[in-house]
């Protein structure tokens, strides 16, 4: 198991026994001093910042931005831009430096907005980019494919966002980076590069660990599973298929390049895509 391995497996245990001892002090005898009780946070926050801190590392000595095509088709509106940011996710974690989200919006305005306060949920079918197709950004291999996880509703309001911020994704962390990322495909590219889909439908798989795929072609469909907003896309690629120990590789789409936050780009639909 290599350090960065180890690292993340022990700052998921640290946050662990923190809640352990935090549940075990409200509700029954007290296992350690209170004092004693906030030890596991502070080695988990510790971690955190250490591991970050190899990602700025890592970040000095980046590589230059891989061409890929882009992941689907269509006209859709580009969240979380490494075009205004990097880490654009706020973290290194995950390999998430260059990360991107995209949302579909066929047209101006047809895509639900952001409430304060109500409704304070709506159905994945609300979102046009529920179940629009994923496509392969380059040939490569499938390293892994995964989709039993549910498409949750969205959490695109003042009240299911405080939701998700504050207590569904330290929740997910914690359960390590499968529950953050959902459902998703991981292709490998060649040339140490590794191009991950997160928050997938559930059941829409249509390749599996081991297939040889061709750009263009269809990999899943859109969902909304893991720590995920709203139905969108995810896209980032990564230098190890491995969430836990990748480090984040600049990426352009060819004909796209990188879109800024709130910037529209259209995908004209190959010939040969399923």
């Amino acid at each position: 198991m290599s350090v960065r391995k180890t690292a993340m497996v022990l700052y998921r245990c640290c946050w662990l026994a923190f809640v352990a001892l935090m549940l075990c002090d409200a509700f029954a005898e007290p296992l350690v001093p209170y004092g004693v009780v906030f030890v596991p946070a502070a080695a988990a926050i510790l971690i955190g910042f250490l591991m970050g801190r190899r990602g700025r590392a890592a970040l000095a000595r980046d590589r230059p931005a891989v061409e890929v095509g882009p992941p689907v088709t269509g006209r859709w509106v580009a969240l979380n831009s490494p075009a205004d940011k990097v880490p654009s996710h706020g973290t290194h974690g995950y390999g998430q430096s260059h990360a991107i989200d995209i949302v579909a919006e066929p047209e101006e305005g047809s895509r639900p907005p952001f409430r304060w306060l109500w409704p304070v949920a709506r159905p994945n079918r609300d979102f046009p980019a529920f179940d629009a197709p994923l496509v392969a950004v380059a040939d490569g291999t499938v390293v892994h494919a995964s989709d039993r996880q549910r498409d949750h509703l969205s959490r695109n309001s003042g009240p299911a966002l405080a939701y998700l911020m504050v207590l569904e994704s330290s929740l997910r962390d914690m359960a390590g980076a499968r529950r953050i990322v959902g459902n998703h495909v991981v292709l490998d590219l060649g040339d140490g590069v590794h191009a991950a889909y997160a928050h997938i439908r559930r059941g829409s798989l249509q390749v599996k660990a081991g297939d040889t795929v061709r750009e263009g072609q269809v990999l899943a469909r859109c969902g909304n599973s893991g720590n995920s907003t709203e139905p969108h896309v995810h896209f980032q690629l990564m230098d190890h298929p491995d969430l836990d120990v990748a480090r984040g590789i600049p990426f352009t789409w060819r004909g796209v390049g990188v879109p800024g936050n709130g910037e529209p780009f259209v995908v004209e639909e190959t010939v040969g895509i399923d």
